[in-house]
């Protein structure tokens, strides 16, 4: 990386539900520079792959799905970080992806990490290179896009029950929403939900129905978090300590 030349690289910053509260999934960097430090997962983009590619072949390794999976609901541009300083091995731009996916297993270390975790984002520690400012813009961004599209779907398996969707909410907004005007709002819009014959049943009172994702793409009118949510400065409580 010398004169004006630099290297491009990807890291995702993904996003589930699990335990009803937002989780991250980290890395601890095995290699140095920021060896034993937890990071966001990435790598480098190769010769022969675009961005995308790059970011699904990443999120692959890291949770044993991609874009083409039906597994994984959602994979997004977030941004692109390009401070001169951001990498001591020399100049660096990272382009930012944010990806929502259902709860899933436990992840395997991936590359060059000897560890990997799903960590609640009120409780990640100060991350390696500029991955603290990363984490916050994707959290930011995936609060941002449950308030105008249907994408709180894809936090959640093929088949779901208001309820779980609604909990994807109050995990995302860190909030408590109105059961009954939550289910009024999800269901009246049109093409955002698709029943389907199955009930759950074993509990109590009237079984809830699942349902599948709709056709739809945004939300007419826009769901709003709460004014003095939405204004906070930073979404994610980075430097919280260690993970173990």
């Amino acid at each position: 990386m010398r004169g004006n030349l630099f290297a491009v690289a990807v890291n995702l910053v993904v996003l589930t539900v699990r335990s009803e509260s937002l989780h991250v999934l980290l890395i601890e960097r095995g290699e140095q520079p920021f060896a034993g430090q937890w990071a966001l997962p990435g790598g480098f983009v190769r010769p022969d792959e675009d961005l995308v590619h790059t970011a699904s072949r990443r999120l692959g390794e890291e949770t044993g799905a991609d874009t083409g999976d039906a597994v994984v609901g959602h994979l997004e541009q977030l941004a692109s970080y390009a401070a001169p300083d951001r990498d001591p091995r020399g100049r660096v731009l990272a382009v930012g992806y944010v990806a929502f996916v259902p709860d899933m297993p436990d992840p395997t270390p991936g590359g060059g990490a000897v560890a990997s975790a799903w960590v609640p984002v009120d409780r990640v520690p100060a991350l390696a290179f500029d991955h603290d400012r990363i984490t916050a813009d994707g959290v930011e961004r995936a609060k941002a896009k449950l308030e105008y599209t249907t994408l709180a779907a894809s936090f959640c398996p093929p088949q779901f029950t208001v309820t779980d969707l609604r909990r994807v909410y109050e995990a995302v907004w860190d909030t408590s929403l109105d059961p009954r005007n939550f289910q009024r709002k999800v269901t009246s819009t049109e093409g955002f939900l698709l029943p389907t014959s199955t009930l759950v049943t074993g509990g109590r009172g009237r079984p809830p129905r699942l349902f599948r994702r709709g056709p739809a793409t945004a939300l007419h009118p826009p769901m709003l978090r709460e004014p003095h949510r939405a204004a906070e400065a930073s979404p994610v409580a980075t430097g919280a300590g260690p993970i173990r």
